[in-house]
């Protein structure tokens, strides 16, 4: 009954663990259809659940809904229909969720079904969580008299046409009533009975949570006594990412997976957006709307990014690499000795703490921290592409002296644990694209202003000042429009030959401007004023673009090694604006020595910010860069263009003067050496270029002297 490539797709998927993802549609949602269909194939599910509403059905439009609808889906995944909702011209009570007055009209409903669309899928799940007043409204049945009735009827005759059944799990998990079923002949009547379980997100907090194992396990023994024959699948397993902690929506599903459970159904795909009402009303939990494993704008979080990289392999990876992440204690399943699972990990007394800490520029300076003997705890929600090889690589060459706190700078729990545990912080973690705050400024905001001020609060709770040295950027000097600017042969310059010599100051006004600016300028303001008002020992950075080995450059951020990767890949680079923007490009190298500087002096200068970047002796245009390009890869690159962006600036030159003279730091690389070290660290590392995870030779390599990247360059610390 299923299509033919559903099979092809069954078989080729059959190595590897398999499980599906259950997700409701609304009628008319055809391109979020046809979108979650793209979204179901590339992340490797084998099966959909989806529900096929009663009351939809006889609705205006419905027929013609699922006569889309069914075959849409089959045609590309096997589906599992949940039958559920009563017409509400047929129910007891006027509402979707009454019994029928009529509990034979079920079966009638379930005959026309399987007649209709019962070539588009082998079995049928009967009504969703029936223990859910929202789904089947017990109290007009409160013996549960007519909900059996109505279930053993249908399932007996579709059972009959042959079309195995699956009964509907209760949620919260419930024994007691499942007896009842058995003892009232349904449980008979099906070959699978479902389980829903929100570890984490409800079941927990509600003290009925034993875990999966201890919860399938009762079960099974309840069927071994009604219907021996019959499966256990979790029809509905899920975790909400609310509080933005997205590893342990990957953790969950693999605990999930593993249950002892003949299918796993992970609710769900997909975010819900802010202006959808639930069943309860919009907005009536906020647990509810984020349930995907896709954010609201169809943006993968860890768990979709993994599997669509590598399947359910990939997030097992990417979890035992993460062990030394604080688990919460609330799932209750327990190891063979009956305790809770945990980890535990020796670090130093004082680690340093750098949130962000497996990103391009984090991982460089944990690197110089570990050489120089301190232990780091990387605090990251592992959400960039490329991060994970970072993090291989600096436990490659520092071992356990480097330890993971995978959680996002939102989750205030695990910001508040880690930054208790810090004897210093460098505060890197943020959301870093212009163009992404204009698409979303108030994630931007909740990141960058609001994850900074929680930060500050967290260390502000300490007994003993903690200090901290904060990223900010040069965008906190807004647009620059303002400068009168004449383009020569390097580019865009001042006319003023003071600024043309010296670069933008600190005395400079600040002008937020674009979404990120702002968000990211209150940051830095935050900072410098917890240090006056509350005595942090707490300092800034502004930094210019920089650039080096272990950057992932994107479009939006990271302009001089995208460049260099789509050079290196024969793509074609987008020039947004006409090319000849100056900006003072610094080593990631020079910029660590600053970080470790000012960190190491910060009694001396807390409460200052200080510019960060290459200055005017290292600015350079991005065609001068590309051209520079051209001549590393020994071929011309294939430029497009495209208007400008909203806060580009068409001219910046940091000045360094200030960090010069108060920590004694000065830039050590020019620009094109430090380009020829990233061109040979892409093509060496390969990992940017083609996807794919660096060689064996190269891991062995990491734990060597240089790590990476050829030439090596001395830090001022």
């Amino acid at each position: 009954m299923t299509s033919a490539r559903s099979q092809t797709r069954a078989a080729q998927t059959s190595a590897a663990p398999a499980f599906g993802v259950a997700e409701w549609f609304r009628p008319g949602d055809h391109m979020r259809v046809l979108d979650s269909l793209d979204h179901v194939e590339a992340l490797g599910a084998s099966w959909l659940r989806t529900h096929l509403s009663w009351a939809d059905f006889h609705a205006p439009g419905g027929q013609d809904w699922y006569d889309w609808l069914i075959p849409t889906l089959a045609a590309r995944v096997e589906v599992l229909p949940c039958i559920h909702y009563t017409p509400p011209s047929l129910s007891r009570t006027g509402t979707s969720a009454g019994p029928p007055r009529r509990p034979q009209d079920l079966a009638d409903f379930v005959d026309l079904v399987l007649t209709r669309y019962g070539g588009h899928f082998p079995r049928i799940e009967l009504w969703n969580e029936p223990n859910n007043l929202l789904d089947w409204d017990w109290r007009a049945d409160p013996d549960w008299q007519i909900f059996c009735e109505m279930i053993g009827a249908a399932a007996w005759w579709s059972e009959h046409r042959g079309w195995p059944v699956v009964l509907g799990g209760p949620c919260p998990f419930d024994l007691n009533w499942l007896e009842l079923m058995g003892e009232r002949g349904v449980l008979g009547t099906v070959s699978a009975v479902g389980i829903h379980g929100f570890p984490g997100t409800w079941d927990s907090e509600a003290g009925g949570w034993e875990g999966w194992t201890r919860h399938i396990t009762a079960l099974r023994g309840l069927l071994d006594r009604h219907n021996p024959r019959a499966g256990i699948w979790i029809t509905e397993g899920g975790y909400s990412t609310w509080r933005h902690d997205q590893r342990e929506q990957a953790r969950r599903f693999l605990q999930a997976l593993d249950a002892p459970a003949d299918r796993l159904y992970w609710y769900g795909l997909r975010d819900l957006p802010p202006d959808v009402a639930v069943q309860e009303g919009r907005q009536f939990d906020i647990r509810h709307y984020h349930m995907g494993m896709l954010d609201d704008r169809g943006r993968d979080k860890l768990l979709a990014r993994l599997l669509r990289q590598g399947g359910v392999a990939a997030v097992r990876r990417k979890i035992a690499i993460s062990e030394d992440s604080p688990r919460r204690a609330d799932d209750g399943d327990a190891d063979p000795a009956g305790t809770t699972r945990g980890t535990t990990r020796r670090r130093a007394a004082s680690p340093v703490l750098i949130t962000g800490g497996a990103g391009f520029i984090g991982s460089n300076l944990a690197d110089a921290l570990l050489t120089r003997g301190e232990d780091v705890i990387l605090f990251d929600n592992l959400s960039r592409p490329g991060v994970s090889t970072n993090v291989d690589w600096l436990r490659a060459r520092h071992g356990n002296h480097v330890a993971l706190h995978a959680a996002d700078i939102r989750d205030l729990d695990a910001l508040s644990e880690a930054a208790g545990d810090a004897g210093s912080v460098f505060h890197l973690a943020a959301q870093v694209a212009v163009t992404e705050s204009l698409t979303a400024p108030v994630e931007d905001f909740t990141i960058n202003a609001a994850g900074t001020l929680h930060l500050l609060e967290a260390l502000r709770a300490k007994p003993c000042p903690t200090p901290l040295v904060f990223a900010s950027t040069n965008k906190v000097y807004g647009h620059l429009t303002h400068l009168a600017l004449e383009q020569g042969p390097q580019g865009h310059l001042p006319v003023d030959a003071r600024l043309r010599q010296g670069g933008i100051d600190e005395g400079h006004s600040l002008d937020l401007a674009t979404p990120y600016g702002c968000s990211k300028g209150a940051a830095d303001q935050y900072v410098l004023d917890y240090a006056r008002s509350f005595g942090l020992p707490a300092a800034v950075l502004r930094m210019s673009c920089i650039y080096g080995p272990r950057q992932f450059g994107t479009e939006d951020q990271g302009w001089v090694a995208h460049f260099l990767i789509r050079a290196l890949k024969g793509e074609t680079v987008t020039l947004f604006g006409d090319g000849h923007q100056m900006r003072d490009i610094l080593h990631v190298h020079d910029a660590v020595a600053a970080y470790l500087l000012l960190r190491d002096q910060i009694t001396t200068h807390a409460g200052r910010a200080f510019n960060l970047g290459g200055g005017p002796t290292n600015a350079v245009s991005l065609m001068t860069v590309l051209d520079e390009i051209a001549r590393l890869t020994g071929r011309p690159v294939t430029t497009r263009f495209e208007p400008p962006r909203t806060g580009d600036q068409l001219w910046f030159v940091a000045d360094t003067r200030r960090l010069e003279a108060a920590t004694g730091w000065r830039r050590q690389i020019q620009w094109k050496a430090g380009l020829t070290s990233l061109h040979d660290w892409l093509v060496e590392d390969g990992t940017a270029i083609t996807g794919a995870a660096p060689p064996a030779a190269l891991a062995e390599r990491a734990a060597g002297a240089d790590g990476g990247g050829g030439k090596q360059w001395s830090l001022m610390a």
